[in-house]
């Protein structure tokens, strides 16, 4: 049986509803800070087992016995998923906080069947959390606490960076950008690894001189905290070899089709909340 915190085990509880891949990378950078007693409920036994036996977390299937047991909950379930599980702990969510990374899900159709006094967080991580170069969008619910929002972010930086957006509508805008993101740039990757094999480079010093160019440039931009076009400018020099390159991206639409990739991404995330308002019915 899981427990709650207490004088011999201080640190708060954290449940995760739900053990998928973004729960795993949650729960190995949560494991190394020790600043939570992690525990992990699904109905998967396998995934249960794996946890347990890679991180050492408390595991059940009972999603009551977990809710019960945690300060704050993980909502870590597939979206389709979502109403039965709010359906089932709905009972037992008193004075907890979830965090919820349940896409297209909006807070007021959690807050509908927990309460409308509920404290809920919606966040999007993404993909590189895996490794913990992730980027979480955080938005809370005016009712959350200041403590919530700290604790939060103290989570995600476990796998990364937080942001912090004041509207929700801004939602799926950060799923077509950083959500979505990461796909777009591993296909870039892949082009330009493709694109050494055809000089004559091996794929794998191919795949080595892509990904080393990709992280160093991101670190570039980060560290240095100048305008992508001022690094850009950096290595054009004039008449050389990277301006010849620019123009042919330029020439082929680059730049365009990665912003229209990116406003895609957001009109789909848009049109599949939508879709769940009208077709997913939680009820309290």
């Amino acid at each position: 049986m899981a427990k709650t915190s207490s004088p011999k085990n201080p640190r708060p509880v954290l449940g995760f509803l739900g053990g998928g891949t973004m729960a795993e990378a949650l729960i190995r950078g949560l494991s190394a800070s020790r600043e939570f007693s992690l525990q992990v409920s699904d109905k998967i036994k396998e995934r249960l087992v794996h946890l347990n036996s890679h991180y050492r977390v408390k595991i059940t299937e009972d999603n009551l016995e977990l809710v019960q047991s945690s300060q704050v909950i993980i909502l870590a379930v597939k979206p389709p998923v979502v109403p039965a599980v709010l359906s089932e702990i709905k009972t037992v969510f008193r004075d907890k906080l979830l965090i919820s990374i349940a896409a297209g899900i909006p807070v007021n159709r959690l807050k509908s069947v927990l309460g409308k006094n509920s404290r809920v967080i919606r966040v999007m991580p993404n993909n590189p959390a895996m490794v913990g170069a992730g980027v979480t969008a955080v938005y809370a619910d005016p009712s959350v606490r200041r403590e919530d929002l700290e604790l939060t972010a103290g989570i995600f930086r476990t796998v990364g960076l937080t942001a912090f957006i004041e509207s929700e509508k801004l939602m799926n805008a950060v799923t077509g950008l950083s959500g979505s993101g990461p796909a777009f740039i591993y296909i870039v990757a892949e082009a330009l690894s493709d694109a050494g094999v055809k000089l004559g480079l091996s794929r794998p010093l191919s795949d080595l001189l892509s990904s080393r160019t990709i992280l160093g440039a991101g670190r570039m931009l980060e560290e240095t905290r100048k305008h992508p076009a001022e690094l850009k400018n950096q290595v054009t020099s004039p008449g050389g070899t990277t301006i010849a390159g620019i123009e042919v991206l330029e020439a082929r639409g680059l730049r365009s089709a990665l912003i229209e990739a990116v406003a895609a991404a957001a009109r789909r995330s848009q049109e599949l909340e939508t879709a769940g308002e009208k077709t997913v019915k939680i009820k309290s």
